[in-house]
Parts: C-alpha cells; sequence; structure tokens
C-alpha cells in the first residue's frame, strides 16, 4: 500500500553549518490495511518520515508509492487529487475555533465543492462513528481533549481516505483517552480497511494497536518487523531501551548490582529466558530442573500479551554443576525458548571485591 524507496531528506545548512540529513536510505513497506508504527526519540526522523507520504516534506531523493502511485513524480494538481485518499491526524487538533463540531468535520468537502445534501449524508455517520452525534453543534472550546481529536479523526475520514496517517495523534492526552482514541482507531481500522500509519515516542502506543513497528534513530530505521516479534526479541540497544519497561525485560537496580560480568568464586550464573505463544505457559521450567537436579532461584519475571498472543519473561538464578546448566541451556533451545546469559550472581560477602 505504501512504499518507500531509497528516501533522502537533507534539509540545507544553515551559515557554515553542515547540512542536516533528517533521512537516510528509508526502505520500507507498510501492507494495505495495516496498522504500522514508527517510533523513535526526538528528532530520530519519524515525523519526516510520515509526512513525505502525502508531500507535506519533499525528500531530496527516492520515492513514495501510495497505493501503486508514485507521489513524487505527482504534478501539482495531481498532488491536490491524491491527497484526497490520504488523511492525516494531529497531537494538538487543528480545529477551527470559530466552527461547530458538524462544521470542523465537513470542512474538507466544502473545500471540495460538495454539494450540502451529500455532505451532511457523509458527515453523520462520522459523527457516529466516532462516538460525537450529540456534539454536533458545540464549538472546539466545549470540548475536552479526547472529544477534539475524535473531530480531528472524523473530519480526517471525510474525503474517504485510503490512507490515515497519525502525527503523534494521542500525546497531548491522558492515558485513559489516550486508551480510548487508540482503541477507536483500531475499530475504525477494522470496519473500514483503512491502512493506518502513526508515529509516536510511546512504545505502549505501538503495544496497544500496532500490527508492525519500524523503529527510527539519527534519520534510519534500525530495526523493523512485527509488533510481537520486536518485542519478545529486540536486536537493537536503542529498541531494548524502548522495549524493556514496557514487557518488564529489565531487572530492578537492587538485582542487577548483584550481577559480575565474569564468574568469581561462589557465584551462579543468572539466565533471562523468554516464553512466546503456547510456550508462555506451559510448565517447561520445572520439567528442566527435576530432569537436571538444577535449582532455579527466580529473581523477576512477568507474563503479558502482546498482540492477543501471551509473551512472557523469567529472570533465574541457576544454582548447579556447570555441565547440568549448559545442557539446561540446551534444553530452553530445542523447546524454542529464548535464553540470555545476563551474568553471574555475586554472593553478599564478596560484592565489594568484585
Amino acid at each position: 500500500m505504501i512504499t518507500f524507496e531509497q528516501l533522502q531528506k537533507t534539509y540545507p545548512s544553515r551559515g557554515t553549518g553542515q547540512p542536516v540529513q533528517a533521512l537516510a536510505d528509508i526502505d520500507l513497506t507498510i501492507g494495505r490495511g495495516e496498522i504500522y508504527g514508527i517510533i523513535g526519540r526526538s528528532g530520530a526522523g519519524k515525523s519526516t518520515l510520515l509526512r513525505t507520504v502525502n508531500l507535506l516534506e519533499k525528500p531530496t531523493s527516492g520515492r513514495v508509492l501510495v497505493d501503486g502511485v508514485d507521489v513524487t513524480a505527482l504534478s501539482a494538481r495531481e498532488l491536490r487529487e491524491a491527497r484526497h485518499s490520504i488523511g492525516m491526524i494531529f497531537q494538538h487538533f487543528n480545529l477551527l475555533s470559530s466552527r461547530t463540531v458538524f462544521d470542523n468535520v465537513a470542512l474538507p468537502l466544502e473545500l471540495a465543492g460538495v454539494a450540502k445534501a451529500q455532505i451532511r449524508a457523509t458527515v453523520e455517520p462520522l459523527l457516529d462513528l466516532v462516538g460525537l452525534t450529540d456534539k454536533r453543534d458545540r464549538y472546539p472550546a466545549e470540548l475536552s481533549g479526547g472529544q477534539k481529536q475524535r473531530v480531528g479523526i472524523a473530519r480526517a475520514l471525510a474525503s474517504k481516505p485510503k490512507v490515515l496517517l497519525s502525527d503523534e495523534a494521542t500525546s497531548a492526552l491522558d492515558p485513559e483517552t489516550t486508551t480510548q482514541i487508540l482503541h477507536l482507531l483500531a475499530d475504525i481500522n477494522k470496519r473500514l480497511g483503512l491502512t493506518i500509519v502513526l508515529i509516536t515516542h510511546e512504545i505502549a502506543v505501538i503495544k496497544e494497536i500496532c500490527h508492525k513497528v519500524a523503529v527510527m534513530e539519527n534519520g534510519r530505521i534500525i530495526e523493523q518487523g512485527p509488533v510481537f516479534d520486536i518485542f519478545a526479541h529486540p536486536k537493537h540497544e536503542t529498541t531494548k531501551t524502548f522495549v524493556d519497561p514496557v514487557i518488564n525485560r529489565g531487572i530492578p537496580d537492587s538485582l542487577r548490582a548483584r550481577l559480575s560480568a565474569t564468574p568469581v568464586p561462589g557465584s551462579n550464573m543468572v539466565l533471562r529466558i523468554t516464553f512466546t505463544g503456547e510456550r508462555a505457559t506451559s510448565p517447561v521450567i520445572s520439567a528442566i530442573s527435576r530432569k537436571l537436579n538444577l535449582d532455579l532461584n527466580i529473581w523477576h519475571g512477568q507474563i503479558d500479551e502482546i498482540q492477543g498472543a501471551p509473551f512472557g519473561t523469567l529472570v533465574v538464578e541457576a544454582i548447579g554443576n556447570p555441565q547440568s546448566i549448559e545442557a539446561a541451556i540446551s534444553l530452553l533451545n530445542v523447546n524454542k525458548l529464548g535464553v540470555e546469559v545476563l551474568g553471574h550472581a555475586v554472593p553478599g560477602n564478596l560484592r565489594a571485591a568484585v
């Protein structure tokens, strides 16, 4: 549905400074009907990338294809037409304070010269879809933040777009309202088959509704794939910093202080075991412990759900002979559980010597 091919965006230098490369070597494909998240820290390039879809940002080189059409090659008139199929919602709503809810939603249709009867036939179902039928004659000043964003969503849908772009649309909202808006977007995606591309700096937003995600840093995509895979097996350190707090992959500082990178006398290996899918609820650990006569001292753990599939992590101190521990790691791998050696647990009286 949306394809970025070798996309580059460079801003000219100011004064004697160097040009700023906002996007570099972007290759990405977003499938029809997907909710695709793009996440990164401030300045990572995610907003710039999003805005190339409707050419609010024109790339320096490369191509952007939307539904098979290269938007970077369109004339001004053709681009105006193409933008009708690309809706956009914003962090700060961008509503006109002098217009009612109904009139804000109707605005793009009015600008396109649509007849009043057709505008009414389009806007009223949209107000119902976003739960604002009873607010149709209210003004933005009379609405909550969540209601304003619902107006923005309805307005973006007025031209019946194929793609909906979400530019940090929940960043200005409280957590409860954020959840409501995300659920609304997921419902719209299912009902209308709409392709949604959203950018955010909040990994919880990605976890809540996205099917796939791309992680950006310094204008580049450093990791991409299905949300479950990225959460279960993050590879890049930046991705890990986003994912760890949400799925509790990290361990408390008090326990981390007991870890040594290398073995010391009396220390035990500490493992992080990752469970996914059906394996998240199977008794593999207890079976391995009995079979190999190992004591597994649980330090930290959690079972969560990502995209409807169970996912769990368990940090354990493996107490036993080295051969049994190596055999346990092999069995965990055979059972397709993720295993990572975090270090070696240092006994209390040795901490000061490490």
